[in-house]
């Protein structure tokens, strides 16, 4: 279950790391557009929560 806290400061640093995935795809000849951005938006915080899990998980 995803804390709604927790949720906003991955959306942060999904927000932060985007400029750097964006910039990447672009120098490979992709372009992607602003619904484009949501998708991967939506990736970047699945890994997140997936490594949160894990930590939790380790720390148990």
């Amino acid at each position: 279950m995803m804390d709604n806290e927790r949720n906003m400061k991955f959306m942060q640093i999904a927000m932060s790391h985007l400029p750097e995935a964006k910039a990447f795809l672009e120098q490979k000849g992709i372009e992607i557009g602003m619904e484009d951005i949501q998708p991967m938006l939506q990736l970047l915080m699945n890994v997140m929560n997936d490594a949160y899990d894990l930590g939790k998980e380790e720390n148990q």
